[in-house]
């Protein structure tokens, strides 16, 4: 993730021997993370945009991706922790070469401080960003638990009050930080930027909570079901009671009519 210096002398060992064309390389030799917890906020950096961008098809989201400003300087690039450039298709790159991308550059990058980055490093960067069109630059030390960040102002960054909330212009998320303690992004709507463990244990825990509601609406269901037959039940034995008592009372006033007709008085029965 070093920004190479530009010097023309250099160029040699960016030919093809054979062809004599210009190779841009697809890494700069360093390694993306320096300790599990830097990888980790990375990843869930990048992760969280990608998927923050997932239905926008002109969006392209990279982490630890060599980005080279001008044709035929191999020499000069710098691979941001996480950059976002609109305009851009989806897709996968092997660096990305900014005249090959309708010379559009990153728009908002992302760096996480790691115990080697030196201040001189950092200056490099931040006047590469400021220098290359960048127009958001955000910077998060997770050891001292620090969050920068730059929006351009014509030609120069100026820096973004942050603490304790700030709203990126361009991403919409909004992070968050008060001293000693860790930055939190949010969505636009409102949701947290998660690891994938913890995006994980959300899922589980959400579909946990799907089936008990299905099963408490099965039960429901079951309960008024069968409420519904014992009333339907109930309403079958009233309805033969009634029906009963009116053949009883049918059968009485035949039973009285024969006695009358046989000459007993029933007023003496």
């Amino acid at each position: 993730m070093q920004t190479l210096v530009s010097e023309p002398t250099l160029l040699t060992k960016y030919r093809d021997e054979d062809t004599g064309e210009i190779i841009y390389p697809s890494s700069d030799g360093n390694r993306m993370a320096e300790s599990t917890t830097h990888f980790q906020h990375i990843t869930t950096l990048e992760g969280n945009l990608e998927s923050l961008f997932a239905n926008k098809t002109d969006v392209f989201v990279a982490g630890d991706l060599l980005w080279y400003p001008e044709e035929g300087n191999p020499f000069i690039c710098v691979a941001p922790d996480t950059m976002i450039v609109f305009g851009r298709p989806k897709g996968h790159r092997d660096s990305y070469q900014q005249w090959n991308e309708h010379n559009i550059a990153p728009a908002v990058v992302f760096e996480i401080l790691s115990k080697s980055n030196g201040v001189m490093e950092m200056l490099k960067k931040y006047l590469f960003y400021q220098k290359y069109g960048v127009k958001e630059y955000y910077l998060y030390d997770p050891l001292k638990e620090e969050f920068y960040g730059w929006i351009r102002k014509d030609q120069q960054f100026e820096t973004a009050l942050i603490e304790p909330t700030f709203q990126s212009p361009l991403l919409g998320v909004t992070f968050e930080i008060s001293q000693g303690s860790k930055l939190q992004i949010y969505n636009p709507d409102g949701t947290q930027f998660l690891t994938f463990v913890e995006q994980t244990q959300k899922r589980k825990e959400a579909e946990e909570a799907l089936r008990k509601a299905e099963e408490a609406t099965q039960k429901a269901e079951e309960i008024a079901k069968s409420e519904k037959i014992k009333a339907e039940q109930a309403e079958e034995i009233a309805a033969e009671a009634q029906k009963a008592a009116a053949e009883a009372k049918e059968e009485n006033n035949l039973l009285k009519k024969l006695l009358k007709e046989k000459g007993f008085n029933l007023e003496d029965i």
